[in-house]
């Protein structure tokens, strides 16, 4: 879940826009309230809390197996798997001190393992234990930072795992030396929410950092070595250009702007086109389009199919676009 840590005074969005974003899901709702509106913290926190009892939220609370896993897997390639759906509910907002996250995440801590789901080095591994490649790691330990889990085997492991242009690959352990976008984002997002989870440490920080500079420096979409827009990752054949929701592992421009805007990063002329094709992408009624819906089987529906406007790709846009703008002083 991505939201801005302060208020901050940017222009609005228009009134049917906003209007449309709350006509919705309380989780889409509260995040609308809190990023984009002034809506007092206490009518934030009631949207907020419905997460739990209404809509998408509930839905997933209520598919968790008697043997606290979801999807009966601890982790698959269809995305309605336990890591899948501790994902969405964390980008939804469940409150993880409420008593629905609690039970349902504790009963995960509990009774989940990686046997038979992970590499066999990772057999036997408690869920927040995580098994061995950095990418599933990342979501892992972003997750579980958030719902406030121990993470800390997981982090150390991916702090020993960063490369040295700074960045991370799964692909490392077969020989690569290069870093991979999908899975620096997905471990740049586990960092960030264990500093925000139990705080800041040297060692963590300054690793994010290396990877932050690692997808500054290459504007967030372009090679390093010659300039060139990327048009498509050599793994899962995205196109870092087109935005997903959910992104699942992999990267694309919007998701690097909202990990960017959420670790409070001040913009710098590096965002600058990556910001300008967020803003191109916006149709005539101010919304964004879901661009990109990934193969595999949705444990809930959550946004009306590829090509139609989204709210979620609408709200994440402009949100980075207000980060941006107050970053450089346009306004505010």
């Amino acid at each position: 879940m991505i939201t801005n840590p302060t208020k901050r005074q940017v222009p609005q969005p228009g009134r049917q826009v906003i209007e449309w974003l709350l006509d919705s899901d309380p989780a889409i709702r509260w995040q609308v309230m809190h990023d984009l509106t002034d809506a007092p913290d206490e009518k934030v926190a009631s949207e907020r809390a419905r997460i739990a009892t209404e809509g998408w939220g509930a839905q997933l609370l209520a598919l968790q197996g008697t043997d606290g896993r979801w999807g009966g897997a601890t982790w698959n390639r269809g995305w309605d798997s336990t890591m899948h759906v501790l994902m969405l509910l964390r980008d939804l907002g469940l409150d993880p001190a409420s008593n629905a996250a609690r039970g349902a995440v504790g009963r995960v801590r509990d009774d989940v393992i990686w046997e038979g789901y992970g590499p066999p080095g990772s057999d036997g591994n408690p869920f927040f234990a995580g098994e061995v490649e950095p990418c599933i790691n990342g979501q892992v330990g972003a997750v579980g930072a958030y719902f406030g889990q121990d993470v800390r085997s997981i982090v150390n492991r991916l702090l020993s795992e960063q490369l040295a242009d700074g960045g991370w690959n799964c692909e490392a352990e077969n020989g690569s030396t290069r870093a991979s976008f999908n899975t620096t984002i997905c471990v740049l997002e586990a960092l960030l929410e264990h500093e925000l989870s139990v705080g800041r440490s040297p060692t963590v920080t300054a690793a994010r950092l290396r990877g932050q500079e690692y997808l500054l420096d290459r504007r967030l979409f372009r090679r390093k070595s010659t300039g060139e827009v990327i048009e498509r990752d050599r793994k899962g054949n995205a196109a870092f250009t087109c935005f997903a929701f959910p992104t699942w592992w992999h990267y694309d421009v919007l998701r690097g702007l909202e990990y960017l805007r959420r670790a409070d990063v001040t913009p710098d002329e590096r965002v600058a086109e990556a910001i300008d094709l967020v803003a191109s992408k916006r149709d005539s009624d101010g919304r964004w389009p879901l661009e990109v819906r990934y193969p595999g089987m949705m444990p809930v529906e959550i946004d009306e199919g590829e090509g139609r406007p989204s709210r979620w790709n609408t709200l994440r846009a402009l949100r980075v676009l207000d980060w941006y703008a107050v970053g450089k002083g346009v306004c505010g």
